[in-house]
């Protein structure tokens, strides 16, 4: 079986990456920094092959998915994404919509596409990395957070259509709290409470896409946060989300 990872040059990808290989898969890695791609993909062999493309245009996304189509993806994994802190007045619109064109409009678009294969053959696997930010709004990352709630209600949607066509393809949402990678210093900010390790969420996140599992959760701290947040008044988890986020800055 072939997988096709976005945002593969570190943290999560990167790690989905190597526990693929190491369960016997092979591995098409893409992301825009040739130099980390080609780092990994010696590191793995010759399971992996490097795809530099910057998939933020939605014109890139279709030479992407025209490049490899052939090789029959099994796996779709839509990683690549970044954040932005600060207040929503104060953010450059361009970075913006930078992050939106990545985080929203090149995961929509991968996604549709390799779906369209998966279905004919009635079999294949997505994987879209959210965030727990997506369950949420989150003043001082608003546009981040938004970005992050379209991946986890787009999958979703996806998820009870296929249901309904008693559909053998599987689609799974991946929410992790922090994680300890590139992420935070793209964003400007710094978490007080221990990261998980990128590589302990890579694990887990394949283990239960590869048993259908919807939503992804990992961390037993992250479940309770999110289980509680279901009974807090939204003007009050608005408070708490925006003193959360002030401790975060570096």
């Amino acid at each position: 079986m072939k997988a096709l990872i976005t945002g593969a040059s570190s943290g999560i990808g990167a790690d989905i990456a190597r526990v693929l290989v190491s369960e016997g898969y092979e591995v098409i890695l893409v992301a825009r920094r040739k130099t980390k791609l080609d780092k990994l993909a010696k590191e793995l062999g010759d399971k992996a092959k490097v795809i530099v493309m910057d998939i933020s245009s939605t014109y890139n996304c279709m030479q992407l998915y025209n490049e490899v189509k052939k090789e029959k993806i099994d796996i779709l994994i839509n990683n690549a994404g970044f954040g932005l802190f600060g207040e929503f007045n104060d953010i450059s619109i361009d970075k913006e919509l930078d992050m939106i064109d990545l985080n929203i409009k090149g995961m929509h678009t991968l996604t549709k596409l390799f779906l369209k294969d998966f279905k004919k053959r009635d079999q294949g696997y997505i994987l879209n990395v959210a965030s727990a930010a997506g369950f949420m709004p989150g003043p001082l990352m608003s546009a981040y957070y938004a970005s992050k709630s379209y991946v986890l209600n787009l999958s979703m949607g996806i998820y009870q259509e296929l249901k309904q066509e008693n559909s053998n393809v599987s689609i799974s949402v991946l929410c992790p709290g922090p994680v300890e990678t590139e992420f935070n210093k793209t964003a400007g900010v710094s978490f007080k409470a221990k990261p998980l390790d990128s590589m302990i969420v890579a694990k887990y996140a394949v283990k239960k896409m590869f048993k259908n599992k919807l939503i992804i959760i990992p961390g037993l701290t992250m479940k309770f946060a999110l289980f509680f947040t279901r009974f807090v008044p939204r003007k009050l988890l608005l408070k708490i989300v925006y003193h959360i986020q002030t401790k975060k800055v570096n």
